[in-house]
């Protein structure tokens, strides 16, 4: 057994309408290091509900987002990608 097989991998679940929750069905998949080729991690695969929850999601947020001025909109998504 390798030491990547004897630790816990990290669970990665979804983020909709600003919490963190856990995907509804029970399905997984590996995340793999591109680095290595190692397992890094398992995601939990969504569900149609988990889909239609975020989609409804997003669009309950969308009219603020509209109306947020160009400039704001730009520097938000400068600083997500700073951060990423």
């Amino acid at each position: 057994m390798s030491i990547a097989e004897n630790r816990q991998l990290a669970e990665i679940h979804h983020f909709i309408g600003g919490t963190v929750r856990r995907a509804g069905g029970q399905r997984q998949a590996d995340v793999f290091n591109p680095a290595t080729g190692e397992v890094a991690a398992r995601v939990a695969l969504g569900t149609a509900q988990d889909v239609a929850d975020a989609v409804a999601a997003a669009r309950a947020a969308f009219p603020a987002w509209a109306d947020t001025p160009p400039l704001r909109r730009a520097r938000i998504l400068f600083k997500f990608k700073e951060l990423l």
